[in-house]
């Protein structure tokens, strides 16, 4: 089976993205640049059914974050918890991916077994946040033995007390750069999967 990539949309949730009280900063550019994203791999996936290039996601894998009260509000059914961009339905090249830790391989540990079996060897990342569910992520797949490339520019986090949500980012690109991430700005990425 041929070495295939598999794009990773982490979290962008109601909570994170739409709600004015609870949503990280930079929310439109999230949004549209995610929108792209999507755009260009799910034009590809049906243009090219029986096979998409090496560059190209071959799967999509919406990952969903659930949480369980008192310690937090996005709870499975509530309209918090909801995905702003859900996979297609009746797709065999778009899933859902639930969790309820940062990583999502801890949370699921038959994905990476289940992602090999696809023919999938490396993640494509976008999503929130950076420094939680994004990293952690990355930093699962990476132990998992699979190739990681953070798209720069399509995740994002909450501004803190004493940074920014964009120093943030640079520096969760940092780190997963040392261990061994790709990080590319999400605009040349997509330019290469055509």
């Amino acid at each position: 089976m041929a070495s295939q990539r598999a794009l990773f949309v982490i979290d962008i949730q109601n909570e994170l993205i739409r709600d004015p009280e609870t949503r990280i900063a930079n929310p439109e550019r999230i949004t549209q640049a995610s929108e792209e994203i999507l755009k260009v791999a799910r034009s590809i996936l049906d243009l090219n059914s029986s096979g998409t290039s090496r560059a190209s996601p071959a799967l999509l894998v919406f990952v969903q974050h659930e949480e369980s009260p008192p310690e937090g509000t996005m709870l499975r059914g509530s309209k918090p918890w909801e995905l702003f961009f859900p996979p297609r339905e009746s797709r065999d090249d778009e899933i859902l991916v639930a969790k309820t830790t940062r990583d999502t391989f801890a949370s699921n540990p038959d994905l990476a077994a289940r992602l090999r079996n696809k023919g999938i060897s490396e993640l494509v990342v976008l999503g929130l946040q950076s420094e939680c569910c994004v990293e952690a992520t990355c930093m699962g797949a990476l132990a998992a033995g699979f190739g990681v490339t953070l798209l720069s520019g399509a995740h994002s986090t909450y501004d803190s007390d004493e940074k920014k949500a964009v120093q943030i980012e640079r520096e969760v690109q940092l780190r997963l750069s040392t261990r061994g991430a790709r990080i590319v700005p999400w605009e040349k990425e997509i330019s290469t999967w055509a």
